[in-house]
């Protein structure tokens, strides 16, 4: 399937505290982002930059998105090598360096799934699937970072012995 695929959303400034942005300290940097169908996502700056740490912010939502990216691509490859996946969770890992001109960028992100296929004799395909994953991700190839992936897989079940 080839195509071109188009995206939108909202996103909108709630953090207005009566005097706009007057001082660096006198707005909230929360944010509401909605796609049409969707739960609105309350959003807001890192901590470090004035934020609310229980809201998610760009590099949260940057770093989810290359994870999810990987699971699901990932999913597919395993069903077109025929490797049956039981269980899949990540503990995705990003570095972000300030250039100390008020800018920086991601510099790497490490993806650590941790997989459980079916059967023990899966357990190779499933590591080469991986590969396969990463060469698809639509997030991945976009960015201009490394995005390594270190992944554990194990069997549910052993093989029968023979």
């Amino acid at each position: 399937m080839i195509g071109q695929h188009n995206y939108r959303l909202r996103s909108r400034w709630d953090g207005n505290r009566g005097t706009g942005t007057s001082g660096y300290r006198d707005y909230d940097r929360s944010v509401t982002v909605e796609i049409e169908g969707k739960p609105p996502l309350a959003a807001s700056a890192d901590r470090p930059f004035r934020g609310d740490a229980a809201k998610w912010n760009p590099e949260d939502l940057l770093l989810a998105a290359l994870s999810e990216c990987h699971l699901l691509s990932y999913l597919y490859a395993c069903v077109q090598a025929g490797v049956v996946v039981v269980s899949y969770e990540d503990a995705a890992t990003g570095t972000m360096v300030e250039d100390g001109r008020g800018g920086g960028a991601f510099t790497d992100v490490l993806l650590q799934p941790t997989v459980v296929v079916a059967e023990a004799s899966m357990i190779e395909a499933a590591h080469a699937a991986h590969v396969q994953a990463h060469a698809q991700c639509f997030i991945a190839n976009s960015v201009n970072f490394p995005v390594r992936h270190e992944a554990t897989v194990t069997a549910a079940r052993a093989e029968a012995p023979a």
